[in-house]
């Protein structure tokens, strides 16, 4: 057996009555236990075992929050944008330091493997090295002489007291999308993550205190639905930043900017990854079951449904599927990996499985059947599933599974594939692999997605990208990442200025 990863740094422990510590709120640059009732347990899905909880935080714990950050407002935005990248400097640094202990954190808490956690810790690196740039991001225009003696200019200026809520599948990397560059254009923050998952995002927090930032600038509060109704509804919050399920990202863009608050909400998806009959069988079948069965599927860019055009189901078929049984599944908080881990929760599991039930009802044929694997003692497992002969109107096909579960399409030609995508409501990713450059461009110009891979399984954009959902897979105007971002957490200022010589114009001037 090999030995399990070390839980130092994880909770605060537990109390002398045995019970677990809450995990801390962070308002007003203090560490906080609170008692908002009871609270939600964080599990390490790998045993079932609960190792934490997280509060319930109510109306009055909100509003001390987004009071501190208010405060807090006026002199972080007069700091200069230089120094305020100073502070993410040392974060950045901070976190290379804690890199490993960050991905071991984030392992026992969400169940991905350690190779996934370093990517999610990673990925929210890159993010603040983005932000570190921001001195240059938020460079304004300006016109001279616009009119005779006169000069134009636009600025970026900050809004005020932004809020974070994050989903429990990336504990580091979706927090790290939103706060960086809402600290870096001048705003202060309230982050509410994922009560499945609080320890990473506190760790990181931590951090942040460490690197510098100032009390109030940066807040943690921890909750349900109580927690965030009372953040859409404040008056004083100004930007929201959402990501999650499409019916709770609907209701988050509804609400906030009924609340006059700009709103960035990312839902879910049904992404297609579509297999030519002359797509390279080896790299293909790499890339499309790793795009879903990475992160055992729980991620909004999986590549859920491969749609396999004519001849290739004979070739790329029975690979997916050899691959797919080929697939180890186990705990991950140890030493020796699995290739895949659990789900986040029993309750998630068996939904996912009732999925998968309801699928081969429907005449959807199981090819590789994960659910054995659930049989397993403690943690929350299912295999890698695959269901060929799914059509549309399925529930397999409608309903983001969130699991590791991948659907089989055929279709005839690229052209009826094309057209039965685009009519899914959603429209985060679409990739296609081919040798056929003709058939590439056809895909690529006319695909409804908003992220795009050629012969890519996964085609997520990077830091410097916006994270681009279309559809019902984004409610805003403004996405997360890259400059779209800076532009989602600024405001345009534009300042028309003339100078007199003296005594022009001056109603007491004898000239």
């Amino acid at each position: 057996m090999s030995a399990t990863l070390p839980t130092e740094n994880i909770t605060r422990g537990q109390n002398g009555s045995g019970k677990l510590t809450p995990c801390p709120v962070f308002i007003g640059g203090e560490w906080q236990e609170i008692d908002g009732g009871p609270g939600y347990p964080v599990h390490n899905p790998s045993t079932g075992e609960v190792i934490a909880e997280a509060p319930a935080c109510n109306a009055e714990h909100v509003n001390a929050a987004v009071e501190a950050a208010a405060a807090a407002y006026p002199g972080w935005w007069e700091t200069p944008p230089v120094e305020r990248a100073r502070v993410f400097f040392r974060f950045k640094m901070l976190l290379e330091e804690n890199f490993e202990e960050l991905v071991r954190l984030n392992t026992r808490e969400h169940g991905k493997t350690l190779v996934e956690s370093r990517g999610d810790v990673r990925r929210g690196i890159e993010m603040v090295e983005f932000a570190c740039g921001i001195p240059s991001l938020l460079m304004g225009e300006t016109i001279e002489n616009i009119a005779r003696g006169i000069d134009c200019e636009a600025i970026r200026q900050p809004l005020g007291v932004c809020v974070g809520i994050t989903p429990f599948n990336f504990p580091a990397m979706v927090p790290l999308w939103m706060y960086p560059v809402a600290l870096v254009c001048g705003n202060t923050f309230v982050l509410k993550p994922s009560e499945k998952v609080p320890l990473t995002a506190i760790r990181v927090g931590r951090l942040l205190e460490e690197a510098g930032i100032p009390k109030g600038v940066f807040n943690i509060v921890h909750g349900g639905r109580e927690c965030v109704e009372a953040l859409l509804t404040h008056p004083k919050v100004r930007a929201i930043s959402f990501v999650g399920s499409t019916p709770i990202a609907k209701y988050i863009y509804e609400t906030g900017t009924r609340h006059n608050k700009r709103v960035q909400a990312n839902g879910g998806a049904k992404n297609f990854v579509f297999l030519m009959p002359d797509a390279d069988v080896e790299n293909s079948t790499r890339g499309v079951v790793e795009g879903a069965f990475g992160c055992a599927g729980e991620r909004c860019m999986a590549s859920s449904t491969a749609v396999v055009i004519g001849a290739a189901a004979k070739e790329v078929l029975p690979a997916l599927v050899a691959a797919a049984r080929a697939i180890k599944v186990g705990p991950t908080d140890r030493d020796e990996q699995p290739n895949m881990g659990p789900v986040i929760t029993r309750q998630h599991r068996d939904r996912v499985m009732e999925l998968i039930n309801a699928g081969e009802k429907e005449g959807a044929k199981v090819v590789s059947d994960g659910r054995g694997a659930s049989k397993s003692d403690g943690g929350f497992f299912l295999g890698a599933t695959i269901l060929d002969e799914v059509r549309s109107g399925m529930a397999v096909a409608n309903e983001e599974i969130f699991g590791p579960v991948l659907n089989v399409m055929r279709m005839e030609d690229l052209d009826s594939a094309i057209e039965m995508v685009n009519r899914s409501p959603y429209g985060n990713g679409a990739s296609i692999f081919t040798r056929s450059g003709k058939a590439a461009r056809e895909f690529k110009h006319r695909i409804k997605a908003g992220m795009v891979g050629i012969n890519i399984g996964v085609p997520a954009s990077m830091a410097w990208f916006p994270f681009n959902g279309w559809d019902d897979s984004f409610f805003g105007d403004l996405h997360m990442q890259g400059r779209e971002g800076v532009q989602f957490f600024t405001q345009l200022k534009v300042v028309t200025s003339r100078w007199f010589s003296y005594g022009e114009g001056s109603i007491w001037s004898d000239r």
